[in-house]
Parts: C-alpha cells; sequence; structure tokens
C-alpha cells in the first residue's frame, strides 16, 4: 500500500497539493473567489522552486484558456483552474480547446452564475458548460478533489481520448471546508501519472502541423463526429483509470457511488458535497425501515446512461436533485434530471422520477429536506403518480 501522509486541508488547497505533485509544464490562471486560492498557493509554489511549472498571470480567464490552448498545442501537460462567471468568460475557448483534443486538466470550484450577484455554491457554471465536449468529474470530499485532479491526468491524456477535463468541487462547502485527508508521496503520484508524450506538438518542426485551421463545411461535420467517438470512449477509460488508481492509492473510483442501492425501492441522485448530507440521512431511514438508496453521481460528462439504467432496475421512484435550474426546459427543470429521464426512457423504463431544485446561490440543504424527499418518493412509488414533477427543497413561501 501506497505510503501517505494526513493532512487537514480543504478543497482548494488539496487541489492545489495535487497540482504541486503533477508538476505541469505550464498554468495559466486568473484568481475568482472562491477559486482563488488554488492558484493562490500553487503560484506560491512555483516562486518557492518546489515545481518546474511556468505559471502564466493572465489578464481574464478568457485569456488563461487561451494561453491553456497555445501551450497545450506545443505539446505541453497543461492545467488551470476558474469558477462561475471566470469559466463564463472562458466559453469560446472552452470549445476551442475540446475541438482541438487537448487534454487540459482544470478544477472548477462551483459557484453561482450573476445576476444578481453572488459568490457562493451552485452548479450554474459547469451545468452552463456541459455541451462544451470536456469531461467533467463531480467531488463530494476534499479527498475526492485531490484524487479527481490525479486522475484527470490519466483520463485527458489516453490516447483514445485527448480530451481536457473538469473536476468539480462545492464552493464554500468543499473548497473551504477542512477536512482529514491522504496525500500520497510526491513520487507516487509522478509515477500514476507518467510522462505526458504528446503525438502532436506544434514545437516539433521536423513533423509540422496545423491547429485551429479553417474548417469549411467539407471536413467540419467528420471532425465533430470524431469528436463524439473520443466521448463515447471515455467511460471504459475513466473507469479503467479509476481501478487502477484504486490498487495505487487504495481509493478505488467508479462512474457513481451507491449506497444502500442493493434492495432499495426508492433512489435519490445528487451531485457533489449534498451527498453526505443525504447518504447520512437515507442512513437513519434505513434504520427506520424505508429502503430508500443513494446513487451519487461523479461523472457527469459523458452521460452514465446505461450505467444508470441498470442501478436503478427495480427501484420503483427515483428523485433527482439538481443545484441548477436548465431556464426555458421543461417547467425549468435541471439538467441532471433531464439526462437521467433520456435515460430511462430511451431503455423503456417506467421508473417514476421527480425533481428536486435545491441549494441555489449557496442555500443549506438540510436533513429534513431529504426526509421530505423521500416521503414524497413513498407516495409515488404507493400510488404511482407524481403530483409534481418539479419542487423547490428550503425555498420561502
Amino acid at each position: 500500500m501506497v505510503v501517505s501522509t494526513r493532512m487537514a486541508l480543504d478543497g482548494a488547497h488539496a487541489a492545489a497539493q495535487a497540482m504541486r505533485q503533477i508538476n505541469p509544464d505550464v498554468m495559466a490562471a486568473y484568481p475568482i473567489t472562491p477559486q482563488t486560492a488554488i492558484v493562490q498557493t500553487f503560484s506560491q509554489y512555483v516562486a518557492n522552486g518546489e515545481v518546474d511549472t511556468e505559471f502564466i498571470p493572465v489578464e481574464s480567464e478568457h485569456a488563461a484558456m487561451s494561453a491553456c490552448v497555445g501551450a497545450a498545442s506545443a505539446g505541453g501537460r497543461v492545467m488551470t483552474a476558474t469558477a462561475a462567471n471566470g469559466l463564463a468568460l472562458m466559453w469560446e475557448v472552452l470549445y476551442i480547446a475540446a475541438s482541438s483534443r487537448l487534454p487540459i486538466v482544470m478544477p472548477v470550484v462551483n459557484r453561482a452564475l450573476s445576476a444578481p450577484l453572488n459568490i457562493h455554491c451552485d452548479h450554474s457554471d459547469s451545468m452552463g458548460a456541459r455541451d462544451a465536449g470536456w469531461l467533467q468529474l463531480y467531488s463530494e470530499t476534499a479527498q475526492e478533489v485531490y484524487d479527481n485532479i490525479i486522475q484527470a491526468v490519466r483520463i485527458a491524456e489516453h490516447p483514445d481520448l485527448l480530451l481536457p477535463v473538469m473536476v468539480m468541487q462545492d464552493g464554500f462547502i468543499t473548497g473551504h471546508g477542512v477536512e482529514g485527508m491522504e496525500v500520497a508521496e510526491d513520487a507516487v503520484v509522478k509515477d500514476f501519472i507518467g510522462a505526458y508524450e504528446p503525438k502532436y506538438s506544434l514545437l516539433d518542426i521536423d513533423h509540422p502541423i496545423t491547429f485551429g485551421a479553417w474548417d469549411m463545411y467539407d471536413y467540419y461535420f467528420e471532425h465533430k463526429r470524431q469528436q463524439i467517438d473520443a466521448m463515447s470512449k471515455a467511460m471504459a477509460v475513466i473507469a479503467d483509470v479509476g481501478k487502477e488508481f484504486g490498487k495505487t492509492f487504495g481509493r478505488s473510483y467508479g462512474i457513481f457511488d451507491q449506497y444502500a442501492m442493493d434492495d432499495a425501492e426508492l433512489a435519490i441522485i445528487v451531485l457533489s458535497s449534498a451527498a453526505g448530507t443525504v447518504r447520512t440521512t437515507v442512513r437513519k431511514l434505513r434504520n427506520e425501515g424505508l429502503k430508500v438508496g443513494l446513487l451519487k453521481l461523479r461523472v457527469f460528462r459523458p452521460f452514465p446512461a446505461q450505467e444508470l439504467v441498470a442501478a436503478l432496475n427495480g427501484v420503483k421512484a427515483v428523485a433527482v436533485m439538481d443545484r441548477s435550474a436548465s431556464f426555458g426546459a421543461m417547467d425549468s427543470v435541471g439538467p441532471v434530471f433531464l439526462e437521467v429521464c433520456a435515460a430511462l426512457f430511451a431503455a423503456g423504463a417506467t421508473t417514476k422520477v421527480v425533481n428536486y431544485i435545491y441549494g441555489l446561490g449557496g442555500r443549506d440543504v438540510f436533513p429534513d429536506h431529504i426526509e421530505q424527499v423521500a416521503s414524497d418518493l413513498r407516495e409515488i412509488a404507493d400510488t404511482g403518480k407524481v403530483k409534481s414533477l418539479v419542487n423547490y427543497l428550503g425555498l420561502r413561501e
């Protein structure tokens, strides 16, 4: 078993620790709350000579991702970090990074998008970028932030993928919440991720290539289809890397985590830090005889449709908790709900599904909210009817 050090870290510093051990060739970054501690801490590692990284302080997040695209095109191992409005300012370049097949890794500390101005957590930022072509991993704890970032490097650089990866954590909840976690030895992390040997590089003058060329309708469609093919291979790669990570670090990772799902008749699906509250409540309800389980999504892009349908086999009613809304969608339900419904419908499942919007702008979610969700699910399972497709947890009257 790998030797590790027990440390008390918040999610932001856990991310910085992972990035220090990864020691990327280039980091281009701009500070934004609640992500600032990641790049601020990493810049100190650069100043102290603890990493060999070329750190590029830029004038905006658009510039940060643009610099990352240039550095990755030149064959470098490249990272950055952002949140909320900063991610939105990268919008144009997110697509360029993914479509150019550049394996950039970016921690995202989830924060609500303005307006009104709010610096606290919800998932509107990363969910808004869900179709930009990036893989998306969500983290419940600081430990998962650290572990996911290390795995993300292997996933992004896999020769079958060469796709950028976002690693999410909840702003101020995980990002600023200190907890005990295991940090592996630097050499172990270095050995796990290995050296990056790019297949193509703008600096390889013996094999000249072009990045970002004008792409007319003659070939654009084919290039998009190739990108889709790469994304379709990602699930297997993520699962394989998660297993290998477990063999090395003692903490295995799959596509999602299941708790009390073996005989569950009711299930709650959730992302990130709220899974802890749901898990605690499910444990209590199980002791009271209610057959309810938790399915915590780790991978949202690509969406694990087939795996999720299999996990929900035999479940009578499902609640999907969304920390963002998809404005203008059917009843403005949440994006995770839409994906779950599509997966179940395509599989011919008749499972009843209900949506709960919660925690927008950082509002707390409490165990009694989860108990209400479970109570609603029990009624849906008993009656076969969903009274309200979308519900709001903790909303003032």
